[in-house]
């Protein structure tokens, strides 16, 4: 048996060993059907213990402060909160280890270089990460279309005398997702004693959005020094439904850039794979041959180049 597989059969049963004593006892179980009860006894929809776990990398108290030593996990953290996954950051890194190497030992059946093959793991590693990355894109961008109705939503309560915590509330019962979710953490903290100006900050770090900035000022500022926050929150409605628009049709603009971007992308393994069908021997060189392995060492550096470069040239700012 090769090293390599060995040490991806090993990973895999620590995986599975893991899961198992991961899982939630009998009695947490128990514990969590009685506060969902008691949340829905007193009219709450998120829990206290929900947000309060939400700090925890992971179940595992030994394990939890050994991550936290981790240079930048807690970014990883907010990647998952933004990303609206109930996963644990344990489980993150250990899927990702995971698939890194079963990757690298699929890859290892077809490609005798060792060094192209654990390329190869690495890459597939970054799969998790990637469709954090991609699930954080579409939850952003559905909090751009929701925010303009809440926003309104908010300006009405306002002027119907509603004060800025039912403001909040009723921002968090009555809008769609993924907004409400949000607004209902924001009432939560402040619930369990946090301040209005905390609970506003962790929105707008949860969601870096430049519309959830200027509200987050704008409510901010009303507090402290007063005004009328409910016209200034009709004019940011109106702006935010302007945006949304020009964002529209920069997105048909570019288009065919961004079409091009996922061709350049695609077509190189795409000709790998069918060289590889229609001539195996010829493709084999590719990754037998030291020069062809350098070959695809600056082939993948290239092609990240060019990705970056036609990601900045696509990325219009409004």
């Amino acid at each position: 048996m090769s090293p390599l597989l060995l040490f991806g059969l090993l990973l895999l049963l620590t995986f599975v060993v893991l899961v198992w004593v991961l899982k939630p006892t009998k009695t947490e179980a128990d514990v969590e059907r009685h506060l969902s009860s008691i949340g829905r006894t007193y009219g709450l929809d998120i829990d206290e213990a929900t947000i309060l776990k939400q700090e925890a990398l992971s179940s595992i108290p030994f394990l939890d402060k050994l991550m936290r030593q981790i240079p930048g996990i807690m970014n990883l953290r907010l990647l998952i909160t933004q990303a609206g996954m109930n996963w644990s950051v344990s489980a993150v890194l250990l899927g990702s280890f995971v698939v890194i190497a079963v990757g690298a030992w699929v890859a290892s059946l077809f490609i005798p270089a060792l060094a192209l093959a654990l390329l190869v793991g690495i890459a597939a590693g970054a799969a998790p990460y990637a469709f954090l990355f991609w699930k954080r894109a579409a939850r952003f961008q559905r909090f751009e279309e929701v925010l303009p109705e809440a926003i309104d939503l908010m300006s009405r309560a306002l002027k119907a005398g509603h004060s800025v915590t039912s403001m909040i509330e009723m921002v968090a019962q009555e809008v769609a997702e993924p907004v409400a979710s949000e607004f209902r953490t924001v009432f939560e903290q402040q619930n369990l004693g946090l301040p209005l100006r905390e609970s506003i900050l962790n929105l707008a770090s949860r969601v870096p959005l430049e519309d959830v900035h200027f509200l987050a000022t704008a409510i901010l500022v009303q507090k402290e020094t007063g005004g009328n926050l409910a016209e200034i929150l009709d004019k940011a409605a109106f702006i935010m439904r302007e945006r949304a628009r020009l964002k529209g049709q920069l997105r048909i603009y570019t288009a065919q850039g961004r079409l091009s971007a996922w061709i350049l992308c695609l077509l190189p393994f795409a000709m790998f794979f069918i060289m590889s069908l229609l001539n195996p021997e010829y493709e084999r060189k590719l990754y037998t041959d030291p020069l062809g392995i350098h070959a695809i060492y600056l082939g993948v550096i290239m092609m990240a180049l060019g990705i970056y470069v036609i990601r900045k040239i696509v990325d219009i700012k409004v």
